[in-house]
């Protein structure tokens, strides 16, 4: 005779977690939660087996992290192009690595960046690609589990960038719209793609025009670096006799669909303009920081009512991919900027790195926060730790004293990606094997 306690293998049941819901009550409840294919589906004292089961006694689970600025082509470059400023980071440096790329290096650096956001508790990405081969960073996500969304580079003007990242504005926007054809909202969803103009330097108006009415068309989240240099002023000044966020809103690119990376040389008429449109910031504390390019003002922005989320930007400039990380020193440097320790407290921090994020890119109604509903992208953390205790505040803890290791198990779309701290579809080994002379072999190209 069928047992009927046990529940179909479809489903899997999370036990006796604590549960940082990050719903609108800031609920945290200790009790289980029931996944059914990819769909949170009850949360609470549940009373039923499963065949699939979590016993997540003394931990937390909470919503899976989500970055809203990833270059994921360029985790092989890691420690490559230190102690640079932009300028000379992406002109000596990154551009040419870029450029050197092929189907297998692109493949690893993608693998490496995944392996990485996975061990960090990150379940969500917005990835910025190189110009070429973003094909093979969609299939690499497919095979990996991560929910992502990703745009090809766009780069048809600009000097002494290599000859291989430049295109016509028409070839440009062919190659994305062939990618948005073959990738977007396949795997149920998980993959979506994005247009990824890189900035104003490198992309004409003829080529940021046509991807406005592309945006619109298709409600596509257009995704680029904004105002994250003096030298990006300068350029839009002698150009059109404005800033940065001035000339994309003379453009008709601000809005809900646009992306923008660093914001951090803004004037407060740019804050207006980012509040007026409901534009959307994509802040990187670690690569402003380590590239000298300058603190954006995020409490300012966040009092105006503006998104903002968090991004560990590319492998080259940071130099890991580590939310922990940029959590804790966004928090930090606000509160010596603004000489106010509570400038940025713990809960807006999480909140900027789950719901927020999901906010910022269309999705809060699948991902962010653990309801009834969504997605099931959840995280398990072990906050019983020497590093951890004592404590009475998660968010505290998760902001001030969590490192990443203490991310056990993480969960997409109701699978599970990694289980105490093992990588379940990605082999590590592997990926230290092949490294050193994938990197090698790049720095013999340039």
């Amino acid at each position: 005779m069928e047992n009927t306690d046990f529940k179909p293998l479809d489903m899997m049941l999370i036990r006796n977690a604590t549960i940082l819901t990050m719903n609108p009550a800031r609920d945290i409840i200790v009790g289980d939660i029931l996944i059914q294919g990819d769909t949170i589906t009850e949360i609470g004292k549940l009373d039923l087996r499963l065949n699939s089961e979590i016993d997540a006694t003394g931990m937390v689970a909470m919503p899976g992290f989500i970055q809203t600025h990833v270059h994921l082509c360029q985790t092989l470059f890691r420690n490559l192009a230190d102690d640079m400023q932009l300028k000379e980071w992406l002109r000596t440096r990154i551009w040419p690595l870029e450029a050197a790329h092929d189907e297998d290096s692109i493949s690893l650096s993608a693998l490496l960046g995944i392996a990485e956001l996975f061990k960090c508790g990150t379940t969500t990405i917005l990835d910025m690609a190189t110009v070429h081969l973003t094909e093979f960073i969609f299939s690499v996500a497919q095979a990996t589990g991560i929910r992502a969304i990703i745009g090809k580079v766009m780069m048809d003007s600009g000097s002494r960038a290599p000859k291989e990242l430049i295109e016509t504005p028409e070839e440009a926007i062919r190659e994305s719209l062939m990618l948005f054809a073959e990738w977007h909202n396949i795997e149920n969803g998980r993959l979506q793609a994005a247009f990824a103009p890189r900035f104003i330097p490198s992309c004409s108006d003829e080529m940021l025009y046509e991807i406005k009415a592309l945006s619109r068309e298709r409600n596509v989240l257009i995704h680029t670096h904004a105002a994250e240099t003096r030298h990006e002023i300068q350029y839009t000044q002698r150009k059109a006799g404005s800033g940065n966020i001035e000339y994309l809103c003379h453009l008709g690119l601000t809005g809900p669909r646009l992306c923008l990376a660093h914001c951090i040389w803004v004037t407060r008429d740019e804050i207006d303009i980012l509040q007026r449109t409901d534009t959307r910031v994509l802040h990187c504390p670690s690569a402003n920081l380590k590239l000298a390019s300058g603190i954006a003002p995020v409490p300012e922005m966040l009092n105006k009512g503006i998104l903002v989320s968090l991004g560990s930007d590319g492998a080259p400039c940071n130099n890991n991919l580590d939310i922990f990380q940029e959590m804790r020193l966004a928090a930090l440097i606000q509160k010596y900027r603004l000489r106010n320790a509570s400038a940025l407290p713990a809960y807006k921090l999480v909140a900027m790195a789950t719901i927020d994020a999901a906010r910022s890119l269309g999705m809060e109604n699948q991902i962010g926060s653990i309801e009834t509903g969504k997605k099931a992208d959840i995280i398990l953390l072990d906050l019983n730790r020497i590093h951890n205790l004592p404590a009475d505040n998660i968010y505290s803890q998760l902001v001030y004293s969590a490192k990443s290791e203490d991310v056990k198990t993480v969960i997409v779309d109701g699978k599970t990606v990694m289980r105490n701290r093992e990588l379940l579809t990605i082999s590590e080994d592997e990926i230290v094997r092949s490294c050193k002379r994938e990197t090698q072999r790049i720095l013999q190209k340039i």
